[in-house]
């Protein structure tokens, strides 16, 4: 299944290009994921979780760069995981890169993303995966404009407290699925 995603940076490409190269310092900006090794400068193992309702998933495995073009701030990563309960696994390709914007920059995010196991029967339900997703990409730039607020704001300024990651609640998640649905069915932007 195929999910894109944007989302702003207030910083200008370059800078927000060597920011989100630092995988260290971004990683504690997704909910629910955890940095757990880096292997080398483009490989990384971590664990991801996922709340959809009374369903809580664990990921565990491994995210490699696989292709990096600083020059056009371009990048394309693999990643792999597996449930840690045994219900199945999750593959994905995402090919994401910088633009500028009116904000600072733009940041565009392609995944291809493959279920297998107990867990692919979610991906029947492909808006509600593309929901999640949005949701989780929306907390993500909240949370590293959370963490950028501090630098950019000076010394003088009192930092921004960073919201922690909220749960994704299946009451949430129904309301975000049935407002896409209507912003569609309508014509307006999902």
């Amino acid at each position: 299944m195929e999910i894109n995603n944007s989302f702003e940076v207030p910083l200008p490409p370059k800078d927000a290009w060597k920011t989100l190269m630092d995988i260290p310092r971004i990683a504690p900006c997704m909910p629910g994921a955890e940095l757990t090794g880096v292997v080398d400068k483009d490989t990384y193992n971590g664990k991801v979780s996922v709340r959809l309702g009374p369903v809580a998933l664990t990921f565990a495995g491994q995210v490699k760069f696989t292709d990096v073009d600083e020059a056009s701030f371009k990048a394309r990563v693999k990643a792999q995981g597996k449930d840690s309960k045994g219900r199945g696994g999750a593959n994905a390709n995402v090919d994401f890169h910088l633009e500028p914007s009116p904000l600072g920059t733009r940041v565009l995010v392609k995944t291809d993303l493959t279920l297998s196991g107990a867990v692919a029967q979610y991906g029947r339900a492909s808006g509600m995966i593309q929901d999640v997703a949005q949701q989780l990409i929306g907390q993500f730039a909240n949370n590293l404009k959370a963490q950028l607020a501090p630098s950019r704001a000076g010394a003088g300024a009192t930092p921004p407290k960073p919201q922690p990651p909220q749960a994704i609640s299946g009451f949430r998640l129904i309301l975000a699925v049935l407002a896409n649905a209507l912003r569609r069915l309508f014509g307006g932007k999902p």
